[in-house]
């Protein structure tokens, strides 16, 4: 309530409460210190789904009737609201994304739904925290992030002696303790080991357990669950603390969470001990007082350090008070309320944006409609509208090309938006048919791995071992038995990590590969699949080339003027800009060909499969050349990025100055990587099973079939999908002509 409650009289719509009672009413609580009108909606017990939508509708009508609520602001802090609401004339609507519920337990399934009908009819739209912010931000045009503020002065209280609770009086050694749900979020298992490595503490959990069986806590003589607490009773709790705890599980309820509790702690004077949550990280990992632990022996080392901190000089919280200075909720609300007046400012003199979509010829349907236009979707719009196929392609960026969109800077350098993309391949047929679009640059690609001090090639190769370790290997014999010696036979190859380790050994394998994978996977090479790392092979030979693929070159004028010259056909329409859903209700065509990811296509039913993204800092130096080879790779988890690349050496461009960029991975953001591990494709195969359920929609492409495929394999795929489907209308107009005869 604190986020918006300020000048303005605002309706509070609680959960309804099922009664016996036989007609639905209301029941109102006015809050004494804010204009704030909670209202209960109780029902029938026995009614169910719409009948309960219905007379919710209806008693939300009634209430706004009797408080003559013309055209309200339409505030929801849970989707699942919206339904029996969007009805009304809002003159705006705000989506107040504070978590990520569906990935709650119990959840329920409609989730995902109510929450697409609300990110598309939203105004405005605030999310929690940062992780949240980056995970949603594609998913509306208006949307800001804002970290829970802190009441400083309410928390502050527990810097002065308060008397400390009835409850916790009794309690012996230093007190350190949690306050919030005791839910799924909770790593009991934390808890029972901090509990059980110092017995001289006492652990204090204050809360209301929810969703767990409280038969399922952990239990131990100084491990004390206290209940639930009001907010006026929370600094005298924190009083008697010498630490504050944060003891979340790393799970998907955790994933986007943006805890209230780290600026409250603070603000009470309490050093705080956290599991590495990604928003306390981000927001508080440099900050003295919070001390970031990964596992209970880290956190119960971080715990002795807290309580070091807290009985020693006070200094550490000037950082802290300067750092809460910043973050009041009437700051918070006056931002928000800037926002909330320019969308109804916004929404009274423009009705919301979208596509015109005009059929061909104003009347007849297109033949298919294909969404992505990147690789899979350009070759088959391309193919189908060459045997006479009408295509209507759209794609949500502003440019076709998809991930290998390349465009000038403002240097005019020409460079890959999206990182570096090398064309490859032993396929005679791809190769020719991409040249039917395209001049070619011969281009052998090469890439340079920083380890040691020193730049090496990668694959590794003759010149690698030579350089790494002083030898003076002279023929692939040599070298190979100087592999051999190094490697570690592994019984059962399964993993990343058994691919290399069983190749060139554990030095090798950590100087080259185990700092770099996990940056780039965000996982340990043991916990992927065993294809991250076969695709890299190791030589004994001194060639460096990063391919050793029969044709190997660039597109001459670039990759963007090659998908420009194949979609350049009058069976194609483009459209640009234009999301899938913002015409899927158009009935454009009898069948779609879905280029994006499998699961949001199917609003996320089993939950969202993982994906590793990219960020890439682009920069304009004032220099012809930057570095001897187009990419030098930096496995070394002491490098925040992966790799630098310079564009100039993959167009062959001649210019004063050069652009690089340097590419960091993260977990959210736009899907560039399937995540190559047992459980996601277990995950797959389910929305596979629903893919293969449909009749009218064609899954192609990285994406779409969760896969990690070369720039040429996607290419195969799509010219395979063509045959196929060119045979299957063959067949069937051949039958349709015998049924007919």
């Amino acid at each position: 309530m604190q986020r918006f409650a300020r000048s303005r009289r605002v309706f509070y719509w609680e959960e309804h409460i099922p009664t016996d009672h036989h007609l639905p009413y209301l029941e109102f609580h006015v809050f004494q210190e804010t204009d704030v009108v909670a209202v209960r909606p109780r029902v029938p017990h026995a009614w169910q789904g719409q009948e309960i939508q219905t007379a919710l509708s209806g008693l939300l009508d009634q209430l706004l009737a009797i408080h003559r609520a013309d055209r309200p602001i339409l505030w929801f802090y849970t989707p699942m609201m919206y339904p029996f609401a969007k009805h009304l004339d809002a003159v705006a609507i705000v989506y107040d994304c504070m978590d990520e519920l569906s990935a709650f337990h119990f959840a329920p399934p409609e989730l995902r739904d109510c929450e697409g009908l609300l990110l598309r009819d939203a105004d405005v739209v605030f999310t929690g925290g940062y992780s949240i912010y980056e995970a949603k931000r594609h998913q509306h045009d208006n949307i800001h992030p804002f970290p829970s503020s802190v009441d400083v002065a309410h928390f502050a209280a527990a810097r002065r002696m308060l008397p400390s609770p009835a409850d916790q009086l009794p309690l012996q050694g230093p007190v350190l303790g949690y306050y919030g749900v005791i839910d799924e979020r909770i790593d009991l298992d934390l808890i029972a080991k901090v509990a059980a490595a110092r017995p001289n503490w006492s652990v204090v959990m204050v809360g209301p357990i929810a969703k767990i069986d409280p038969a399922a806590l952990p239990r131990a003589k100084n491990l004390h669950y206290i209940g639930r607490k009001e907010y006026a009773e929370l600094p005298a709790c924190l009083a008697g603390w010498a630490v504050a705890l944060m003891p979340f599980a790393i799970n998907a309820a955790t994933r986007f969470i943006s805890p209230t509790k780290t600026p409250e702690y603070l603000s009470a004077g309490k050093p705080v001990v956290s599991t590495a949550i990604a928003d306390v990280v981000r927001h508080y990992g440099d900050v003295e007082g919070v001390l970031i632990a990964q596992d209970a022996e880290a956190f119960v080392e971080a715990c002795e350090r807290a309580l070091v901190l807290s009985q020693g000089s006070k200094e550490w919280l000037r950082e802290v008070d300067t750092l809460l200075a910043g973050t009041s909720w009437d700051q918070t609300y006056l931002d928000m309320a800037s926002l909330i007046s320019e969308a109804i400012a916004k929404k009274g003199t423009k009705e919301p944006a979208k596509p015109t979509i005009l059929r061909p010829n104003g009347t007849a349907p297109y033949d298919y409609l294909v969404v992505g236009a990147g690789f899979a979707g350009s070759v088959l719009a391309e193919r189908l509208a060459a045997v006479g196929k009408r295509v209507f392609l759209c794609d949500r960026r502003p440019h076709i090309a998809g991930n290998a969109f390349d465009v000038r800077n403002e240097a005019g350098i020409l460079i890959h938006k999206y990182g570096p993309h090398i064309f490859h391949t032993n396929s005679e047929e791809i190769f020719a048919y991409l040249s039917r679009f395209t001049r070619w640059r011969p281009y052998e690609h090469r890439v340079l791995a920083d380890v040691a001090g020193k730049l090496l090639p990668i694959p590794i190769n003759r010149t690698s071992l030579n350089g790494l370790y002083e030898l003076d290997l002279k023929d692939d014999a040599k070298a190979a038995v100087f592999l051999a010696g190094r490697a570690e036979p592994v019984a059962d190859i399964r993993t990343s990590r058994d691919v290399v380790v069983s190749q060139v050994g554990t030095h090798l394998y950590r100087t080259f590969f185990e700092g770099y994978t996990r940056k780039q996977w965000g996982l340990d090479p043991s916990a992927l699949d065993k294809s991250v790392t076969a695709r890299i092979p190791t030589r004994t030979s001194d060639d460096d080339r990063y391919f050793l693929d029969t044709y190997q070159a660039m597109p001459a004028d670039g990759y963007t003027r090659l998908f420009e010259n194949m979609v350049d056909h009058k069976n194609i329409r483009i459209e640009t800009g234009v999301d899938h859903r913002d015409v899927e209700n158009e009935q454009l065509a009898r069948r779609t060909i879905f280029t994006g990811p499998i699961d949001a296509y199917f609003d996320h039913r089993f939950g969202p499969l993982p994906y590793r993204s990219l960020e890439f800092r682009h920069e304009t130096l004032d220099c012809q050349q930057f570095q001897s080879v187009a990419v030098v790779n930096y496995p070394s988890e002491d490098v925040p990025y992966t790799r630098v690349t310079e564009y100039k050496h993959l167009t062959g461009q001649t210019h004063a100055q050069t652009s690089i960029s340097y590419e960091f991975a993260k977990a959210d953001g736009e899907p560039y990587y399937p995540v190559p591990r047992p459980e996601n494709q277990a995950l797959y195969k389910r929305y596979e099973a629903l893919a293969r359920a449909q009749d009218d929609v064609i899954f192609v492409g990285r994406l779409g079939t969760y896969k990690y495929y070369n720039m040429d394999q996607v290419v195969g795929q799509a010219l395979a999908t063509f045959r196929r489907l060119e045979k299957a209308e063959a067949t069937a107009a051949h039958n349709w002509t015998v049924a007919a005869e």
